[in-house]
C-alpha cells in the first residue's frame, strides 16, 4: 500500500501496539511567566518565522485527525499569548472526527479570553497553579500575580466550561506544604486537580532537582490526612491517575513520571511550535514536519505518510533521572 496516497483507513499504531489518539499541539514557545521548573529566567525564544503559522498548525491538526486523533490539547509556552488563538481554536474545533479541543494555560489571560474560547469550541481547560500564597506564586512564576490568576478561574467558571482542572507541580521545600491547601481550593470550587512530579527537562539554576523531588505517594499520604479518596475509573486520555474525593465532584490526579511510569498506556504524541513531531516527552525521537509543510504546501497525503513513518520510531518508555538532565529542551519548547 502506498500510504502517501491512501491513508484514510490507516490509524496511528506505534511499534508496541499502542493506539495514538491524542495530540498535544504547541502553538508558541513564548510565555508571559518564567516558572522556575519550566524555563530559565533569561530565555531566548525562537524567531517568529520558525514558528508554525496558524494555517500550518491547522493543517497539522487536520492530518492527525484524519489519521485517527480524537483529542487535541493546545499548549505552549502560554497558548493564549499567540496572536489569533481564538481563530485557531475555531478552525480546529470544527474538524470532522475530532471529539474535543482542550487547552493548558497559566490562566493569566483568561479574564479577557475565557468566553471567547468557549464560544470558539474549546471544551475544557487545564490551569496551572503551584502556590496559593501570593509571594510564593510570584517567586515560582518569577512575575505572576495571584489575584489575576483567581480572576481567570472566575472567568472560566462563568464561561461555563464543562471541566476545569488545576495542575500543580510540587517541589519539596518550595510548595509541598501547600498540598492540602491546593486540594481544598479544588474541592471548595468543584474543580479537579492533578499533582505532578517534577521532570528533569532543561538545565536550570534555580534549584537542584534531586533535592526537590517529592513522590506522588508522599502527596497522597498528605491528602489522606483530610480527604477520603477512592480509585476512579475515569480517564481523560492523559497520564493522570485519578482518585475521587468522597462526597465531592472533585477528582484528584497524580502524574508520576519519576516514580510510577505510565508509558505502557501512552496514547499521545506532541508537536512543538516549530513543527517538530515529538514522539516521547522524555526522549529526543522526532521528525521535522515544518520542512514538509513548507516545501510541499497542501500535500496532505505526504504529510500523513511522514507522520506514519515517524511513529515507527516512538520509543517504549522514558527513563528520567533527577540527578541528570539528559533532555536539554525546556518544557516551553516541548509543549506543556
Amino acid at each position: 500500500m502506498d500510504i502517501a496516497k491512501n491513508t484514510t483507513s490507516v490509524s496511528l499504531i506505534d511499534p508496541f501496539g499502542r493506539s495514538i489518539n491524542y495530540l498535544r499541539l504547541s502553538v508558541t514557545d513564548r510565555c508571559n511567566l518564567r516558572c522556575t521548573y519550566c524555563m530559565a529566567e533569561d530565555m531566548t525564544f525562537l524567531p517568529r518565522q520558525q514558528i508554525l503559522s496558524l494555517e500550518e498548525l491547522r493543517d497539522v491538526a487536520a492530518a492527525f485527525v484524519e489519521l485517527g486523533v480524537e483529542k487535541i490539547r493546545l499548549t505552549g509556552g502560554e497558548p493564549l499569548i499567540r496572536r489569533d488563538i481564538i481563530k485557531l481554536v475555531s478552525s480546529i474545533s470544527c474538524l470532522p472526527g475530532l471529539k474535543e479541543v482542550t487547552m493548558t494555560t497559566n490562566g493569566m489571560l483568561l479574564p479577557k479570553m475565557a468566553h471567547s474560547l468557549k464560544d470558539a469550541g474549546l471544551a475544557r481547560l487545564n490551569i496551572s497553579i503551584d502556590s496559593l500564597q501570593a509571594d510564593r506564586f510570584k517567586e515560582i512564576t518569577r512575575n505572576g500575580d495571584l489575584a489575576v490568576w483567581h480572576s481567570g478561574i472566575c472567568a472560566a467558571k462563568k464561561a461555563g466550561f464543562a471541566k476545569i482542572k488545576l495542575n500543580a507541580v510540587i517541589l519539596a521545600g518550595f510548595n509541598d506544604h501547600e498540598v492540602l491547601d491546593l486540594a481544598r481550593y479544588a474541592v471548595d470550587n468543584e474543580l479537579d486537580i492533578s499533582f505532578i512530579e517534577e521532570m528533569p527537562l532543561g538545565a536550570i539554576s534555580s534549584h537542584e532537582r534531586a533535592t526537590t523531588q517529592i513522590s506522588s505517594e508522599q502527596i497522597r499520604q498528605q491528602l489522606a490526612q483530610e480527604f477520603s479518596l477512592v480509585n476512579s475509573l475515569e480517564t481523560t486520555g492523559g497520564p493522570s491517575r485519578y482518585m475521587q474525593v468522597i462526597d465531592s465532584p472533585t477528582k484528584i490526579g497524580f502524574i508520576s513520571p519519576m516514580t510510577n511510569n505510565f508509558c505502557e498506556s501512552c496514547n499521545r504524541v506532541r508537536m512543538t511550535a516549530e513543527g517538530r513531531f515529538l514522539l516521547c516527552l522524555g526522549n529526543e525521537h522526532s521528525m521535522d514536519l515544518r520542512d514538509i509543510l513548507r516545501r510541499y504546501p497542501g500535500d496532505d497525503g505526504l504529510l500523513k505518510s511522514k507522520i506514519l513513518e515517524a511513529l515507527q520510531s516512538k520509543p517504549e518508555r522514558h527513563h528520567f533521572d533527577p540527578n541528570r538532565t539528559d533532555i536539554v529542551r525546556f518544557m516551553n519548547m516541548t509543549g506543556g
